[in-house]
């Protein structure tokens, strides 16, 4: 019965991929019923948790898990299948799953030097799914962590059998972040020029900075509505007037708070609107060697639900590794809104009679979440928009 539900999950995601550049941002409903996902406490009988592919249309490929955990491990088996010595991590991440913050915190140890896969605890204990991967991983030891295999950020579960280095659990966000930053710090030999910094009460505006943080190694600390805690005030004094870029419009982050922030760098907001649109805005955001910059086809996407925050430390690696890009988010699992159709128009790919199509540049998307978190209609949406295009050069 798995198998046959599989088999008729791809069939809807591949149904409906045609459309146009006009077509209404509100998603046609998909006319069988969604699909549930994997969960984190559910592994198949052989075989690594999730599989690869499981879900994929010609433009883009979903982790299909339930939650958090399972889209982990998932996103770990796909940046290291570790089927070769090559291809397996020197150390995973191990963070605790209940605390969204220490997920988000952590992915900046996905950058180099360490570039390691992030995988969920729950509590003080291993799901299956994390079990699963961990062992197919089979971790090398981390020389820039200490030899360690296994890094745990905010747990401690057990993992009999690896070589642990361990960030516990603190009294808040901004003390755990801390840590990681001075782990990151060590492992790279000096400390990073910019730093990403957001509300730990609002995850919606945070959750892009963890695929940034991931690729670029620049960490991600902690303000509130109140002001700058000691922890993320004494880090950023660590980074010596370093870039500070706030992510968050002023009702997430006031401006008494980035004038406090201004005492210790030179602070950049980058807000518009809701968390669909300032991800949207960080994705095309260049500052000299700060953001990603995506404003031209050719690039891989992250799209995640942005009521699922810990998906985007599950998705980290990705803009990390293959076709390194950033974090986009819907707010509504059966809509893909307007702003970020036009954004994915903006950056279609296109193909003429002077570079044919297989000349071409590419846009690929990786989809976080099973149907409870992105519809098959909006996968089939965002791969038609993802799809490089013929256009009419104007010759003659």
């Amino acid at each position: 019965m798995r198998l046959i539900a599989c088999l008729l999950a791809l069939v809807v995601l591949v149904v409906g991929c045609g459309g146009s550049g006009d077509a209404p941002p509100t998603a046609t409903p998909p006319s069988t019923p969604p699909v549930k996902g994997q969960g984190g406490s559910e592994v198949p009988a052989s075989g690594p948790p999730l599989g690869f592919p499981v879900f994929a249309t010609k433009n883009t490929t979903r982790v299909a898990g339930a939650d958090a955990i399972a889209d982990a491990a998932g996103v770990a088996l796909a940046t290291y299948p570790a089927r070769t010595t090559e291809s397996r991590p020197t150390a995973v991440i191990l963070a605790e799953a209940r605390t969204w913050q220490t997920g988000l915190a952590a992915s900046v140890l996905a950058a180099k030097p360490i570039r390691a896969p992030l995988l969920f605890a729950d509590g003080d204990t291993i799901p299956d799914a994390t079990r699963a991967a961990l062992d197919a991983l089979q971790p090398t030891g981390s020389k820039e962590a200490g030899g360690a295999q296994v890094i745990r950020v905010g747990t401690k579960a057990p993992v009999d059998g690896y070589k642990t280095t361990d960030i516990p659990a603190a009294a808040s966000p901004a003390a755990l972040a801390a840590a990681v930053d001075r782990l990151q710090t060590a492992a790279a030999g000096a400390a990073s020029t910019a730093v990403v910094v957001a509300s730990s009460d609002r995850p919606e505006y945070a959750m892009p900075a963890a695929g940034w943080a991931a690729y670029s190694g620049n960490p991600l600390l902690w303000v509130t509505a109140q002001g700058v805690p000691p922890e993320t005030e004494a880090a950023l004094k660590t980074h010596k007037n370093a870039a500070i870029y706030v992510l968050g419009p002023e009702d997430a982050v006031p401006e008494a708070v980035i004038d406090a922030l201004g005492k210790l760098g030179t602070v950049k907001r980058i807000a518009a609107g809701d968390a669909s649109n300032t991800a949207i805005a960080f994705a095309r955001y260049a500052d000299g060697n700060f953001g990603w910059s995506v404003v031209d086809p050719g690039h891989g996407l992250v799209f995640a639900n942005v009521r699922r925050p810990q998906d985007a430390a599950a998705a980290a690696p990705l803009s990390a590794h293959g076709k390194y890009g950033p974090l986009l988010l819907v707010s509504d699992a059966g809509v893909l809104a307007e702003p970020l159709q036009n954004y994915l128009l903006d950056i279609q790919p296109g193909y003429d009679d002077a570079t044919p199509a297989v000349r071409g540049v590419y846009n690929h998307g990786w989809i976080i979440g099973d149907e409870s978190a992105m519809a098959a209609a909006v996968q089939a949406r965002i791969d038609t928009l993802l799809e490089i295009h013929p256009v009419d050069s104007g010759a003659p």
